[in-house]
């Protein structure tokens, strides 16, 4: 059956948001966010950082290793025989403001001792190739210094410190040390 009240008057019932409790609506919903994303980030980036010092751990350890291999001093003797720098008779080893690699040395490659390595920088792995993608924000520093009296030896050039510090993408310096002596 059809009714024969005019239109106007049913009454329409609209329902829905007013434009003010739309916008404080997503100003609640944005503040929520912010105090969510200022938890979630820290703990993200701590997440991160631990596998970046992982990655820190193997530059630093693998660059440390290949510099140990190393013969102590230029003046050293290379064919392992039993004779060391600064022994009596024997060629002084490298003066402390000199250590650093000797002219013509000018990669990784052709080092073939331990102050080769003073005061280097790079991105390059142990053949002097770059570094795979995943440490391409990575820097590897070495520092080479006399310390003999630390090691409780009578001459602070009887050894060698070997200083290297890995900086990860975020910032975090890694630091490994070891020692080369003159025996």
């Amino acid at each position: 059956m059809v009714s024969n009240f005019p239109l106007s008057f049913i009454k329409n019932k609209q329902s829905g948001f007013t434009l003010i409790e739309v916008i404080v609506g997503i100003v609640v919903l944005s503040i929520s966010l912010a105090l969510v994303m200022n938890l979630i980030v820290p703990a993200e980036q701590q997440s991160v950082d631990q596998v970046h010092q992982i990655k820190a751990a193997e530059l630093g350890q693998g660059m440390l290793d290949e510099i140990l291999g190393r013969a102590f001093d230029e003046q050293s003797d290379m064919v392992g025989s039993i004779w060391r720098c600064d022994e009596e008779g024997r060629t002084d080893c490298t003066d402390a403001d000199d250590l650093g690699a000797e002219v013509g040395e000018n990669s990784r490659a052709v080092f073939n001792d331990v102050d080769d390595y003073n005061d280097y920088s790079s991105l390059d792995n142990s053949t002097d190739n770059d570094l795979d993608d995943g440490y391409n924000s990575f820097e590897v520093d070495v520092d080479v210094q006399y310390d003999g009296i630390t090691l409780g030896l009578s001459d602070i050039r009887l050894a060698k410190r070997i200083t290297v510090t890995v900086t990860t993408p975020l910032k975090t310096k890694v630091t490994f040390a070891g020692y080369k002596s003159n025996f």
